[in-house]
């Protein structure tokens, strides 16, 4: 077995946390994957996983050598695709990651254009309400909500999101439209644990940071779920202005509390730097860049022109 095979082999299970789990990725057997890695360890000296009957982590010659694999293979595949000329063609396998809800609103319909426009490409797309270590997963390019990028990497502006407290017309017909966020103390709240943006609710008072404590009565794990809560009429709650924007528009959400809204967050297009970024890298990131770039939902200044 070659050692590039090995190290990938090793990736997996370090990944995945378990042999079987590698075995199901790697599509192989959990015995053909349990021998590779005794090989190398073999081969190296030293053990590189502390396996139990329940467990499996690495040890801390295996935390060096993951990340030594990750850089190996990273520079394999990066030679053998200047060697394709992906440089120059948009080809290959593309890995996305983006917010769970908007990758499904905005991202989803772009990835469809794209891939018919660019036969040669394939295309992975990681929706999760988390911030991805992009080096650590592979990813090529990331959509972000918020100043969320490293050093090394680019960051494309496309547009802006506001944190916005809405409700239904017939909610603030019967229980009154809240003036100030101090007021929301007494409301019916429904929140959504699955964003780090929205689990303060801080505003903004006289150019002054404005923290208000709240105690949801409902917190549910999807944001849909906190907008359907909303929709209905059972009360307020905080979300990012693009996952209303439908139902605003429609009239089945309104925005209170706006005067007292932060300032708005940014939707960045984020990608590694480097001498040379391959062409589907490349295109991708214009294509998705001018799509985002020419929606309503997502440009307050188109809006207010609207």
């Amino acid at each position: 077995m070659d050692r590039f095979h090995e190290m990938q082999v090793f990736l997996a299970v370090a990944e995945e946390e378990g042999f079987a789990a590698a075995a199901r990725r790697l599509k192989t057997s959990p015995p053909s994957v349990t021998r590779a890695i005794a090989a190398m360890e073999a081969r190296i000296g030293t053990q590189l996983l502390a396996r139990t009957t329940r467990s499996l982590h690495l040890t801390e010659a295996g935390q060096r050598y993951l990340e030594d694999c990750r850089r190996i293979l990273a520079e394999l595949d990066e030679a053998e695709e200047a060697a394709a000329g992906s440089y120059s063609i948009p080809c290959g396998h593309l890995t996305v990651t983006a917010p769970v809800l908007f990758g499904e609103l905005y991202v989803a319909p772009v990835l469809g254009e794209y891939l018919d426009r660019f036969p040669l490409v394939n295309i992975n797309a990681l929706l999760v309400d988390r911030v991805v270590n992009m080096v650590d997963e592979g990813v090529d390019v990331a959509v972000r909500i918020g100043h969320l990028h490293e050093p090394g990497q680019q960051a494309i502006k496309v547009g802006e999101v506001r944190r916005v407290v809405c409700a239904a017309p017939a909610y603030l017909a019967q229980q009154g439209r809240p003036r100030h966020p101090s007021q929301l103390r007494e409301a019916k709240l429904a929140a959504s644990s699955s964003s780090q943006l929205l689990s303060e609710w801080t505003f903004v008072e006289g150019g002054q940071p404005l923290a208000v404590p709240v105690e949801p009565r409902l917190v549910v794990t999807a944001n849909n779920a906190a907008i359907n809560l909303a929709r209905v009429g059972w009360g307020i709650t905080r979300v990012l202005s693009y996952q209303v924007a439908a139902a605003v528009a429609a009239g089945e959400l309104e925005i209170v509390l706006e005067d007292f809204e932060p300032a708005a967050l940014p939707i960045q297009v984020v990608f590694q730097k480097s001498p040379r970024v391959p062409a589907k890298i490349l295109t991708f990131v214009d294509f998705l860049s001018h799509r985002l770039g020419q929606d309503a939902a997502l440009n307050p200044a188109m809006q207010r022109r609207g």
